[in-house]
């Protein structure tokens, strides 16, 4: 599974949408995620991305990748300073959004065309 966490862009194809930091939260614990692509600025009436970031980290909730495709500068350092002092080695953190082209790959994986 990826999980895509943004309270206002649209779901890339490939992912499961995480409106809320609870239901992106929910879905680390409950299913294995491939990819986490992490907003910071999720709406006046929710947590931001630390509060998933720090869960991650206390839980161990860590995916095989995780991308921080937020706009906000200074969300995307502190998301990114508490997920690399302690992300484990099968982790790979990027300190930016996935690329176009590694959307397109996720998206032709999902719809079966990828490698015809």
């Amino acid at each position: 599974m990826n999980i895509f966490m943004d309270d206002c862009r649209r779901r890339p194809e490939g992912f499961t949408l995480a409106r809320t930091t609870d239901e992106c939260l929910l879905l680390l614990r409950e299913c294995e995620v491939n990819i986490l692509s992490l907003d910071y600025d999720m709406g006046p009436d929710d947590y931001n991305g630390d509060e998933v970031a720090g869960r991650i980290v206390l839980e161990q909730l860590y995916p095989r990748e995780i991308y921080l495709h937020t706009s906000s500068p200074q969300g995307r350092r502190a998301m990114y300073e508490m997920l690399y002092a302690a992300v484990p080695r099968e982790t790979v953190l990027y300190n930016r959004p996935l690329s176009h082209e590694q959307l397109a790959e996720i998206a032709a994986a999902a719809s079966g065309e990828y490698g015809q």
